[in-house]
């Protein structure tokens, strides 16, 4: 469920700095105001957006988690990826001017519209715009790359690891610990995400506890041997 949109101010976000260019001037930060006029709030479970919406905004996260997915042609959901505050949903509808996946709330979640024919305006007028828009482009190519590389090469020990690690320091980015974090999404969703089915998941996470790599309790986990983690994910290199 959508609930109706308010109006905000980009200069009085505390997490303007994860969604826009940092060293804007006062001018430019006021100019800027006007690109994202309005936040909406999606309930969990709620659809922010489904494939095949016309495309017309993207998304920055202010508050809450979520995870997009696409159905594949079997009739299954599959997850392409979970996103936090700070990053940005929507760039898939730049492609073919729709959304090509489903951006469901994983838990009470806000976000700020940015309509993209403002983004696009706003780019021209404010070079650090447009080298930020091109920015997050690339961080979602190199993050499709690596997700093609764990489902290609890796062994489930190695895709969960690489999976924790990338989440606690996202979260960390954000002001949490280096260490401890809640799962927002399901182990099913981690599967789904990781190409591992449901009990090879949940025997991994049983091996790392067992291991004493980490500490789970239902869905908060604690990583007890940060170092061991990225030994795993180093090994695919060597």
């Amino acid at each position: 469920m959508t609930l109706p949109a308010t109006h905000v101010a980009c200069s009085n976000c505390n997490l303007r700095d994860l969604c826009l260019p940092v060293d804007l001037s006062p001018e430019e930060m006021s100019r800027l105001d006007a690109l994202v006029t309005t936040r909406r709030k999606v309930l969990r479970g709620g659809h922010l957006f489904s494939s095949g919406d016309p495309f017309s905004s993207l998304f920055a996260v202010r508050t809450g988690f979520f995870k997009t997915a696409v159905t594949t042609p079997d009739g299954r959901d599959q997850v392409t990826g979970f996103q936090m505050a700070g990053e940005i949903i929507g760039l898939d509808g730049l492609a073919q001017g729709h959304y090509s996946c489903d951006a469901i709330a994983l838990e009470d979640s806000e976000v700020c519209l940015m309509p993209f024919e403002r983004v696009e305006e706003f780019s021209r007028a404010i070079p650090a715009l447009q080298q930020h828009v091109h920015r997050v482009m690339s961080r979602e190519i190199v993050r499709e790359h690596g997700v093609m590389m764990l489902l290609g090469s890796m062994r489930a020990e190695e895709r969960l690891a690489t999976f924790l690690l990338n989440l606690v320091q996202r979260l960390h980015a954000r002001g949490f610990s280096q260490s401890e974090l809640v799962l927002r999404m399901t182990r099913e969703e981690i599967g789904s995400y990781l190409g591992m089915k449901l009990e090879t998941v949940s025997r991994t996470f049983s091996k790392f506890a067992e291991a004493g790599v980490v500490e789970v309790k239902q869905r908060h986990v604690r990583i007890l041997n940060t170092d061991a983690l990225e030994r795993m994910t180093q090994a695919i290199t060597q």
